[in-house]
């Protein structure tokens, strides 16, 4: 049976014994966008037809014995900054909403290969140059939690959509704390892979992009869950063994990062967080250089070259929170400017090249997010923290019901 914020490692093994049917999974989310998309602004360009029709397909694969896998049959957003074939790539800006690529970026053609179906394009903020998601050429992005507040950004559709059940999960970029960020906001799972790691090619190609964007710029992914994100990572990556290789019984040791930035209300939330970390997995404290010149990428290299062992030689992971402040409101966001949400906690990851991940804490009046960080390769450590924390919180979501169009 269908459930509302089903994950897809509970719905998939339905899927496969033809227990649910995917055109049944993706009719189920065509409603609620119809129904939520109005109020919360989360996709640019909805594919409905497109959507069933690969629904069908799957089925029939799934029914002649071609499974492809635990994404087969199940609906995947794609932030609007990956090209798809004859659909529009906007990235949220005005001068390219008539865009349309010839073929599809490559992390698109991965979910393709994997048997998920692309459901839609999500809304952004304009050109990925923004944490808000306040600003896109086709109107803000709403928080599914209270709609008078940001979705956080650049992704801020994609963390939508997710937060309310529109899709499963979506494919997003990360380059200051893109995807991070707005998950931290909306209370999904964010993870950006190590630099490199997913391929970024087909990013709006052709475009012209800076060094310093190519330098930080990853892709990344959002999901409902940490075990969610395990099975992301595996169709997206090129060694696709992060599931079923999960270590069972490494103890890894925690570096609590010393210097992060939060408010009162932040800071309170991680260390709820902590409370929950702290009984399963030794800690230490660890100081982390976080401090840059704005997009200075003359060191980059050899910084990344260096990070291991001036902080993950004293642990396996790190935990800080994900957002500095509390959400904004949309309207304080838009006095602010684009860079409402700061960036502080989430941006070394980039600049070091570092996996990382955003998880929901216990929201107060809207979601807080902690942040795991690894080493180089260090995606399953993270991942292992990660569900071993979900193990211990209770899913909280949105109410929905509360939402109405202004």
């Amino acid at each position: 049976m269908l459930r509302e914020f089903m994950s897809i490692a509970e719905l998939s093994p339905l899927i496969r014994k033809g227990e649910i049917s995917p055109i049944q999974v993706v009719t189920s989310c065509l409603e609620r966008i119809e129904h939520f998309n109005p109020i919360l602004n989360a996709f640019i360009t909805v594919l409905a037809k497109e959507a069933v029709q690969a629904a069908q397909e799957a089925e029939k694969e799934i029914q002649a014995g071609n499974w492809r896998g635990p994404l087969h049959g199940i609906p995947v957003g794609v932030k609007d900054m990956f090209d798809t074939a004859g659909i529009r790539t906007t990235a949220a800006f005005k001068h390219f909403a008539k865009r349309i690529p010839k073929k599809d970026a490559q992390a698109v053609t991965l979910l393709k290969e994997a048997g998920a179906i692309i459901i839609g394009k999500t809304n952004m903020h304009e050109l990925a140059m923004g944490t808000t998601s306040a600003v896109s050429h086709f109107g803000a992005v709403c928080n599914p939690w209270n709609q008078d507040y940001v979705a956080g950004g650049s992704s801020g559709g994609s963390a939508a959509a997710v937060a309310s059940g529109m899709c499963y999960a979506t494919l997003d970029t990360d380059a200051v704390g893109s995807c991070r960020l707005p998950a931290a906001c909306c209370g999904v799972v964010g993870f950006k892979p190590g630099y490199g790691l997913i391929p970024t090619i087909g990013i709006l190609d052709g475009e012209p992009v800076d060094d310093v964007i190519l330098a930080l710029a990853h892709a990344a992914f959002m999901t409902g869950s940490a075990d969610d994100a395990c099975i992301l990572l595996d169709a997206l990556s090129p060694d696709g063994k992060y599931k079923d290789s999960m270590p069972k019984s490494a103890k890894l040791k925690i570096g609590i990062v010393n210097h992060f930035q939060a408010s009162e209300e932040v800071r309170q939330g991680f260390e709820q967080a902590l409370k929950i970390l702290r009984p399963g997995f030794e800690t230490v404290a660890v100081d982390v250089p976080m401090d840059f010149r704005p997009m200075d990428i003359s060191n980059i290299t050899a910084d990344r070259a260096r990070i291991g062992d001036l902080v993950f030689s004293q642990c396996d992971v790190l935990v800080l929170p994900t957002t500095a402040e509390a959400t904004p409101t949309l309207a304080a966001a838009i006095a602010a400017g684009p860079l409402a949400i700061s960036a502080a906690n989430t941006y070394f990851c980039n600049y070091y090249g570092l996996p990382s991940i955003s998880i929901p804490c216990t929201p107060t009046h809207l979601p807080l997010g902690l942040q795991i960080v690894g080493p180089k390769g260090g995606e399953q450590q993270i991942l292992k923290v990660a569900i071993e924390f979900q193990k211990s919180v209770v899913p909280v979501h949105p109410n929905l019901a509360g939402l109405s169009k202004k």
